[in-house]
């Protein structure tokens, strides 16, 4: 007599790793079709505040922090191009008035001076 003739169910399954019973079909049917769920972030869409905030080499796309931008000087009004990144301070060419000075990371524009990023 077979296993199918009497109606007996195993009740442990013993796997062995390299070649799992065939006789468990159920089992393999209800992981194939299981409910797909939705994840809370869309990882190949994000939005432009997500791509801001991350660090520069995580980012979908990498892209620098730093720039290049003109400013405008409060006394002359001449225009000056500095790095975003400065590690020097910038004086005017005309007037010698000091337009940035360096911190850790972004130069600090002083009072009255405006900006605007520069594009290629």
């Amino acid at each position: 007599l077979t296993l199918t003739e009497k109606n007996i169910v195993p009740t442990a399954i013993s796997w062995n790793h390299l070649d799992p019973p065939s006789w468990n079909y159920s089992l393999r049917k209800t992981t194939l079709n299981q409910k797909k769920y939705k994840m809370p972030v869309d990882l190949l869409n994000p939005t432009p505040e997500s791509e801001a905030s991350m660090h520069k080499l995580k980012r979908l796309v990498q892209s620098p922090n730093s720039f290049f931008m003109d400013i405008k000087c409060p006394g002359c009004f001449q225009i000056t191009t500095v790095f975003s990144h400065a590690q020097t301070v910038v004086v005017c060419g005309s007037c010698n008035v000091m337009l940035c000075q360096p911190t850790g990371g972004r130069a600090r524009l002083t009072e009255g001076c405006s900006y605007r990023k520069k594009v290629d």
